[in-house]
């Protein structure tokens, strides 16, 4: 499904953009992907570098009059978030990238696009295709598994990359340029799964309809989070009726709000625990009759054949109760912008554990302390064993950034307005490459994207467009 694609402008932007869709790039699943970019390279005979992990890195030289300009980087990442709807039969190991062309909007087909961050990489290989630009020499760097923890950024060295400007391309709303992000980390608390029989008829509790959505990017929105909502209605039911655990599972990624979750448990009043869902569901449809409209709980009547322990199932549902989630803080230096914040993210049975992944988001480092502590506690509290994994470190404001004095130039020439200049809540790859390019001067920007890490995601075609000339001018004036 095409879809027009072919005639929307820039059209090489979206050609590459819809060739890139063509070719399973989950995160972790980026070796064909890696593999096509290197190819890529190799015919046009540009210099090209593929690491262990896959990271890529092409270089082409500058343009006349450009020869001896200093390098610039432009980098993205390659891999994507792959979420789909419900009824959706899509394979993402295997299947192409469904695009649907809808006035202004770009969409897929029920899944994740793949804008974030393929929007990117398609501007980087558009640039490359081109022998009619000016520019100075590039050194385009695309990485991998950015979205499960910026792996590739992290294992990346700076031995083949030389440029003193970076670009990003992984921001989200044109007009915005972003100098400072968020650092992190995942907090993984972790239950030995100890079962018992238990022959029966129990319920299976199932949150969904929320819109979920990027933990980062939109934590702010104060959505649902379905594994909170989940231990609430769990805590109601266990005090009141003193329920088993049987099954427990939600969230899918470790940056996405989650969008649903269950639970199977057991009861000796299934008739009483079911009246007690009922009326907690009214409150918590009420609570979220703004943020999350489509909220509803599912109950269905199952036989079950084994229980988790009295004490697993009482452990596991007062972490869930206890742990924070949402904003914590909010920034003292930028108005509007979130400090602190953290995302109960995933549950599931796994290694015969229950896994808990949480993910923490601060610009401050003491203050991401103090999360990460507090959900310590929570665990010993309550029997978990909780380990931290995944850390990246934030991206500092420079206040001598030349190229944040440039961009702000050209936008004003182009556009006649003055554009945002901001930082992020969320984690950006620009923290751990300063660490590796620490002489390199750094700005995000990116088109409008929205309802990214959703099966709604969608982009403004002409958003891309103005981004593309805005790149093309940019680069014009880096001599």
């Amino acid at each position: 499904m095409m879809s027009n694609i072919q005639n929307i402008e820039p059209k090489k932007v979206f050609q590459w953009f819809h060739t890139l869709n063509q070719i399973p790039r989950c995160s972790g699943d980026e070796k064909r992907v890696s593999d096509f970019l290197a190819d890529f390279a190799k015919e046009r005979n540009l210099e090209v570098y593929q690491d262990k992990t896959y990271n890529v890195i092409i270089k082409k030289p500058g343009t006349v009059g450009y020869e001896n300009a200093n390098p610039v980087i432009l980098q993205g990442h390659m891999d994507m978030v792959c979420i789909k709807g419900k009824g959706s039969k899509h394979d993402f190991t295997k299947d192409p990238i469904e695009l649907v062309v809808e006035g202004d909007t770009l969409r897929a087909n029920n899944t994740t696009l793949g804008a974030d961050n393929g929007i990117a990489v398609a501007y980087g290989l558009a640039i490359l295709d081109s022998d009619d630009l000016k520019h100075p020499p590039l050194e385009i760097l695309v990485t991998t598994s950015e979205e499960t923890g910026m792996d590739g950024a992290m294992a990346l060295s700076n031995e083949h990359l030389s440029g003193k400007t970076l670009l990003n391309l992984d921001s989200e709303e044109e007009g915005i340029f972003l100098v400072s992000c968020a650092g992190g980390a995942n907090m993984i608390t972790t239950f030995k799964i100890e079962k018992e029989n238990k022959n029966g008829e129990g319920l299976e509790v199932k949150i969904v309809g929320l819109k979920g959505g990027h933990s980062g990017m939109e934590i702010i929105k104060q959505r649902a989070n379905a594994i909170k909502l989940l231990g609430r209605i769990l805590y109601d039911c266990n005090v009141k009726d003193d329920i088993k655990l049987s099954k427990i599972h939600g969230g899918t990624k470790h940056n996405a709000i989650p969008g649903e979750a269950e639970a199977t448990i057991f009861t000796e009043n299934i008739g009483e625990t079911k009246k007690i869902i009922e009326d907690i569901t009214k409150e918590l449809k009420e609570e979220y009759h703004i943020e999350d409209s489509e909220l509803n709980v599912d109950v269905q009547e199952v036989s079950i054949d084994e229980v988790y322990t009295k004490e697993l199932s009482d452990n596991l549902i007062d972490f869930i109760v206890m742990a924070p989630d949402g904003v914590q803080y909010m920034s003292k230096d930028i108005e509007g912008l979130v400090q602190t914040s953290l995302n109960n993210a995933i549950i599931e049975e796994k290694d015969n554990n229950i896994e808990i992944i949480t993910s923490v988001r601060s610009s401050s480092s003491s203050s991401l302390r103090e999360v990460l502590n507090v959900l310590a506690t929570i665990a010993k509290r309550t029997n978990g064993n909780a380990e931290e994994s995944s850390a990246y470190p934030a991206w500092q404001y420079d206040e001598d950034s030349k190229i944040r004095e440039k961009c702000v130039s050209v936008y004003e020439e182009l556009y006649d307005k003055k554009p945002e200049v901001s930082a992020i809540h969320a984690g950006l790859e620009c923290g751990l490459l300063k660490e590796i390019l620490p002489d390199t001067d750094m700005i995000s920007f990116g088109p409008n994207l929205f309802d990214v890490h959703t099966e709604k995601e969608h982009l403004s075609i002409s958003s891309v467009k103005r981004v593309w000339e805005f790149l093309l001018k940019l680069l014009e004036n880096l001599k």
